[in-house]
């Protein structure tokens, strides 16, 4: 187990390179077992869930080589259609391998995904839509659910909620299905455009990316060698911008595309930092740590404020002047670190799905605990702006959406180490 040690006060001033995205590169994983040949994957994020992913492909019989950002995935010879219990609890996503392995093999057994704790994530629009697609579900025994399908055949979908989990699953099983498929209310995320460019790689025909509406034909014929660069993280883009705004620091960050954090540079923006756009792909802010509060922030799907940088602008409005209200329309449990905050002296009201911030002039170092990935990003911001050192443990959260943390915060010159505990 690891502590983060943070001594507050330190002003973020540097470059630094944002990696690939953990929320991408997970799904396209999964499009490998698609192909029945080797998928190579460039820039890939180091990190927990991105592990657990390759051994699960690993565990169904897929070759895994990986080189640093680089990971050749041979799917040509799958020995197994369950997914262990134990690596599929591991992690949320890790049903999103439900649509692309029942796509190549006609069945799968997969525990119930485990996760960060921040609220129910039913999975019922997947199985829903793949049930439409001629799945027959068996039902969850013993936390199991099992799944066959002797043809999946294309048919249209309406999704009650756009859920990028649900529209990647979708895509996925479409892929290998008889037919066309069309997904309307489909999740527009950044992400979901970058699993079409893989699936368009391996030669499926889809289109609508970015939009309300998906058209998968589906094909039997896939036999590509793909090269596929992930895109940049957005979240781990917006964390750290977020951070050097709390500091009053003065931050680059480069390999970030613009459109993809509109939503929150906005948000910066209105605090009173300065930020410029160089090529599409820097931003530049600047902040004296004398920022204003936001009258109302909303989550919403892409291209709205995204649920996962919530945690974190609320860490950031605990040092901003005057009052916000931040409304949490995704995840009813999302507030549940604003606890944690308050051992800083954040000034936090927490009321159903809206939390209220009366900004405060100092906080104070304190020991914390993460209890999930944005939520351990947030408290990391909060001791970054406080005064004296504090402890932040349940670090392994951390580690599952961001890459090296202290060893990225260090280089722009925060005050943060690593101890074993």
């Amino acid at each position: 187990m690891s502590n983060l040690v943070i001594t507050g006060g330190s002003r973020l001033c540097g470059i630094i390179e944002v990696p690939g995205a953990k929320n991408a590169v997970l799904p396209v994983l999964a499009a490998t077992l698609l192909n029945k040949g080797t998928s190579i994957l460039e820039n890939c994020p180091e990190l927990d869930d991105v592990t657990t992913m390759l051994e699960i492909l690993g565990a169904l019989g897929c070759g895994i080589r990986r080189e640093g950002s680089r990971i050749e995935v041979d799917a040509s010879r799958l020995t197994a259609s369950s997914i262990p219990e134990a690596l599929a609890r591991k992690m949320r996503s890790s049903i999103i391998i439900l649509g692309a392995l029942l796509a190549r093999c006609g069945e799968v057994h997969v525990s119930y995904p485990g996760g960060c704790e921040i609220g129910l994530r039913p999975i019922d629009m997947h199985l829903k839509a793949l049930s439409q697609m001629g799945a027959q579900i068996d039902g969850i025994n013993d936390g199991i659910l099992r799944c066959r399908a002797e043809k999946l055949t294309g048919c249209e979908i309406l999704l009650d909620y756009p859920s990028v989990g649900a529209t990647e699953n979708i895509m996925l099983a479409a892929s290998m299905a008889e037919g066309e498929t069309i997904i309307r209310n489909a999740a527009k995320e950044p992400e979901i455009d970058d699993l079409q460019a893989f699936l368009r790689k391996l030669g499926v025909q889809v289109s609508g990316a970015g939009t309300g509406v998906i058209r998968i034909q589906g094909t039997r014929e896939i036999k590509a060698e793909p090269v596929h660069r992930i895109i940049p993280d957005r979240i781990v883009a917006g964390t750290y911008l977020a951070a050097a705004a709390a500091t009053g620091g003065s931050l680059v960050v480069t390999g970030v595309i613009y459109d993809h954090i509109g939503s929150v540079l906005y948000c910066l923006k209105r605090c009173g930092c300065r930020i410029k756009n160089y090529s599409g792909n820097v931003i530049a802010l600047e902040s004296n740590g004398n920022l204003t509060a936001l009258d109302l922030v909303r989550t919403s799907p892409y291209p709205g404020f995204p649920t996962d940088m919530q945690p974190q602008m609320v860490a950031l409005l605990s040092k901003c002047r005057g009052t916000s209200v931040v409304v949490e329309t995704v995840f009813e449990n999302r507030f549940r670190y604003t606890e944690q905050l308050m051992k800083l002296g954040a000034d936090i009201s927490v009321q159903g799905r809206t939390a209220i911030i009366r900004g405060v002039d100092k906080l104070k170092a304190a020991q914390l605990e993460a209890r999930d990935l944005r939520g351990g990003a947030a408290l990391v911001i909060g001791a970054l702006a406080a005064e004296g050192t504090s402890s932040i443990s349940g670090v392994n959260y951390i580690d599952r959406g961001y890459e090296r943390m202290e060893k990225v915060l260090s280089s722009i010159g925060a005050d943060i180490k690593r101890v074993e505990t």
